[in-house]
C-alpha cells in the first residue's frame, strides 16, 4: 500500500511538473482570415498548411499554437494570452469593425510579437496602421517562377545558416509604403525577374534590390514580415520553416539560442 501510494504521488507530482512546463509555455495565435464583400479575393491554398507547420514549429520549439479565422478573437481580454500573432496567408479584410482594429493596435502598442507571412501584406489594405505594424503594402507580382533570394543580414535570428545566396520559387512580392525603419533580412535583384512588362505597375518606383523580408520594431513591438511562401510544399522546406520559426522566437523575445 506505501509503495502504490508513493508511486501514485511520484505521477501526480510528474503530472503536475509537465503541466506547469506546459502552462508556462508562450502562445501564439496564428490568424488566417481572407474575406472581401464581393467574394472575389484570392485565397490561397496554402493556409492549412502553414497553419499545420507552425503547429509543428511550435512542439519542437516550446510555445504554443492557436489558430482561427475569425476576426472576434481580437479583444483585450483574449489577446492578452498571445505573446505574438501571426497573420498566416491572410488576406482583404482582416476585421469587421474598428474595436476588433482598436483590440490589435493596442496589442501591438503592449510589447508583443507580430509576425507576417506571404499575403499578410495584403491584409487591411486601406488602414495605413496595419502597413506600417507589417512594413508595406502589397501591390502586384510577377508570374511564379524561379529567382535567386539573397540575404542582407545573415546576423539576424532568422536568417541563421542560410547561404548567402539560394534560388527560390515563388510569388515575388512588390510592396509599397514600406516603413522607413525596416531592416531588409531578404532581398532579390527585381531586374533579373521575367515577366515584369506584364505588371500594372511602374517598376522603376520600387527598391533594387527589392526587399522580400524584414524585421523592425514599430509602436513598441517586434515585427517581422516573410514575402514568400506561396507554395504549400515549401512550408516543410527548412529555409522557410526555420525563417518562420525563428521570426517568432526573435519576435517574443525568447531566451533560446534561435532568438539571438
Amino acid at each position: 500500500m506505501v509503495r502504490n501510494f508513493r508511486g501514485t504521488v511520484s505521477l501526480l507530482l510528474a503530472l503536475g511538473i509537465a503541466n506547469l512546463a506546459f502552462a508556462a509555455q508562450p502562445k501564439v495565435l496564428v490568424y488566417t482570415r481572407n474575406y472581401t464583400p464581393d467574394g472575389k479575393g484570392y485565397v490561397h491554398d496554402n493556409i492549412a498548411t502553414s497553419v499545420e507547420a507552425i503547429k509543428k514549429m511550435g512542439v519542437e520549439s516550446h510555445f504554443t499554437v492557436d489558430s482561427s479565422d475569425s476576426p472576434e478573437v481580437f479583444t483585450d481580454a483574449n489577446l492578452r494570452h498571445y505573446a505574438a500573432i501571426v497573420f498566416a496567408n491572410s488576406n482583404n479584410e482582416a476585421f469587421t469593425s474598428d474595436g476588433q482594429r482598436d483590440a490589435f493596435k493596442r496589442y501591438i502598442q503592449s510589447h508583443h510579437g507580430f509576425v507576417a507571412i506571404h499575403s499578410a501584406s495584403g491584409s487591411e489594405r486601406s488602414w495605413p496602421y496595419f502597413w506600417q505594424v507589417v512594413g508595406g503594402k502589397f501591390v502586384e507580382h510577377p508570374r511564379l517562377q524561379t529567382f535567386t533570394v539573397h540575404v542582407t543580414d545573415p546576423g539576424f535570428a532568422a536568417t541563421k545558416g542560410l547561404t548567402p545566396d539560394f534560388p527560390w520559387t515563388d510569388e515575388c512580392y512588390f510592396t509599397d509604403h514600406l516603413n522607413p525603419d525596416i531592416h531588409p533580412i531578404l532581398t532579390t535583384d527585381r531586374t533579373r525577374l521575367s515577366g515584369l512588362e506584364k505588371m500594372r505597375t511602374d517598376q522603376g518606383t520600387y527598391r533594387n534590390p527589392l526587399p522580400l523580408a524584414w524585421y523592425h520594431t514599430f509602436d513598441g513591438s517586434r515585427e517581422v514580415y516573410i514575402a514568400l511562401g506561396h507554395r504549400k510544399e515549401d512550408y516543410s522546406n527548412p529555409i522557410l520553416s526555420n525563417l518562420i520559426r525563428r521570426s517568432i522566437l526573435w519576435s517574443i523575445k525568447a531566451k533560446s539560442l534561435d532568438a539571438k
